[in-house]
């Protein structure tokens, strides 16, 4: 296959922020991304926004999705997006999910986090959001 017929992966990093230790949800999304075709990150348990700004930068990804249960998502998904600016990375595409309350949505996509998916949110839908929203990125 020539260099011009092979496409470029998404390569995604998926984190567990703060002192939420449920991974289980974050585990099933790395095996659908991987089966998607993505190239799959994960950061494991207890992350801070610093490392995972950190990961995102060394590891070059298009895509970061946070996981988090435990209610501090306006408190740590708007700082990983501050750290990524620190960093000079605007060009992630940044994704919310876990019990996010419908009004703290637009809260957080005013901070630049986009999704915040629920729980219950098939598979494919967020796999399909990743592929239309990636291409609004510089990164893709």
């Amino acid at each position: 296959m020539s260099q011009k017929a092979q496409t470029k992966r998404i390569r995604i990093l998926v984190s567990k922020l703060g002192l939420d230790g449920h991974d289980r949800g974050a585990l099933v999304l790395c095996r659908a991304f991987r089966d998607a075709g993505m190239e799959v990150i994960y950061s494991g348990l207890f992350a801070t926004p610093e490392r995972v700004a950190q990961i995102a930068e060394d590891e070059d990804v298009n895509v970061i999705a946070l996981s988090l249960l435990n209610g501090a998502h306006l408190t740590l998904f708007p700082r990983v997006v501050k750290a990524l600016k620190e960093k000079g990375i605007n060009d992630v595409l940044v994704l919310g999910g876990g019990v996010i309350p419908e009004d703290d949505k637009v809260e957080l996509e005013k901070a630049g986090v986009l999704g915040n998916f629920g729980p219950g949110t098939p598979l494919p839908t967020i796999i399909e959001f990743i592929n239309a929203n990636l291409s609004k990125t510089k990164r893709s």
